[in-house]
């Protein structure tokens, strides 16, 4: 199962946009043929996860809805905003609330990154890819930093210039699962 991570919880964003578009380039120009695709957007995250007794008794809607297709991932998309020169929050504790080591081992992962400066979330990316490295993900070598977001993203998540670029990255890194998944 191949899956796209919308790293924000920020309502009418920009990014779930970006995340919806590489959810349909994966499902209709990837070689992986009918493998299935799944979004996993922070905004579904319910209030009970924030709280301090989550880190112990992890509740079962998170466990279901999310842990488990983390877990039998065959590929991520990783498509994250920049915010305040950082990556959003709510990211970093899904990640944290994720089971360790198991969760993102050996699991290949891309990432988009959506800004709305001219940088495109190129730190937002390098800070996610540190984290994910420690997991000990396989890191996809190609990223794509999409600037200026809401100039260039339409209401049906293309991304103007920078969709040739896109559909080239998804396709390139369901080879790249593919490969390693015949390892």
């Amino acid at each position: 199962m191949m899956i796209v991570l919308c790293g924000t919880n920020r309502p009418d964003a920009v990014t779930r946009k970006v995340a919806d578009r590489v959810m349909q380039l994966i499902e209709t120009e990837s070689p992986l043929g009918d493998e299935p695709v799944k979004k996993l957007d922070l905004a579904h995250l319910k209030p009970d996860l924030f709280t301090p007794e989550a880190y112990q008794d992890t509740p079962e809607w998170f466990k279901r809805e999310f842990q488990e297709p983390i877990l039998k991932a065959d590929g991520i998309v990783v498509v994250v905003p920049e915010y305040n020169g950082s990556f959003p929050g709510v990211l970093k504790y899904f990640i944290d609330m994720l089971e360790f080591p198991r969760s993102l081992t050996n699991v290949p992962v891309a990432f988009v990154g959506v800004a709305a400066g001219q940088f495109g979330a190129l730190r937002a990316v390098e800070q996610l890819e540190m984290i994910f490295h420690y997991r000990t993900s396989h890191l996809f070598g190609s990223r794509l930093f999409i600037s200026r977001a809401g100039d260039v993203v339409a209401e049906d998540g293309t991304v103007g210039e920078h969709e040739p670029r896109l559909n080239s990255l998804v396709k390139d890194f369901c080879r790249f699962c593919i490969t390693l998944k015949a390892c």
